[in-house]
């Protein structure tokens, strides 16, 4: 079952049966929408990128994102960079890997971003999701909507944390502006 998330939500990573989730995927999707021209509707492409920075204490030690694939110790993992995206419709045009059980225990957060690299903003976006599913099974577990659009050209989407003995994930839903994760930097830090 999905849960749907809304701006400031935070959910446990527990399973039901009272077991830990082990290994997680973070899901980006999304479409160009189309804009009214002259001669009907077109679209232009928008190349969103997400991106997963690893804290220890509030301070950034890692991150993982189109030109930084794994982690350097190999928990956090991106699929690979996707320069259109149009999957949009429940699948992932850009996915993070994150086993859960390998992450080091002096990180205790991972925020997830996502940013415009070609510069233009969430109005030109639509049906923005992101989600979290249990990799070992599928299972969608949360999904956060980017709903309407706005004129900014990045989101603070969400963070993974160190709750107990387990992790939790909070839906922040924050807008920025920037190109890449380092332009965000300022926007993130409020939210550890």
């Amino acid at each position: 079952m999905t849960v749907n998330m809304t701006k400031g939500q935070a959910i446990s990573l527990q399973k039901n049966d009272g077991g830990s989730l082990t290994a997680v995927r973070m899901g980006l999707g999304w479409q160009a929408a189309p804009r009214r021209g002259l001669f009907g509707s077109r679209t232009r492409e928008v190349d969103l990128d997400a991106s997963a920075v690893l804290f220890a204490d509030k301070q950034p030690v890692d991150v993982v994102f189109f030109r930084h694939l794994v982690s350097d110790d190999g928990s956090v993992r991106h699929t690979g960079d996707n320069l259109v995206g149009g999957v949009g419709q429940g699948g992932d045009d850009e996915a993070i890997l994150v086993d859960l059980a390998r992450i080091p225990v002096h990180i205790d957060q991972i925020v997830f971003t996502v940013n415009s690299f070609t510069g233009q903003t969430f109005q030109e976006v639509q049906n923005a999701f992101c989600r979290l599913v249990d990799e070992t099974n599928g299972q969608e577990l949360a999904r956060y909507t980017l709903a309407g659009g706005g004129a900014y050209t990045a989101q603070i989407m969400a963070k993974v944390h160190r709750s107990g003995p387990g992790w939790s994930m909070t839906a922040l839903g924050t807008p920025a502006n920037g190109r890449t994760f380092q332009d965000l930097m300022p926007a993130i830090l409020p939210h550890l």
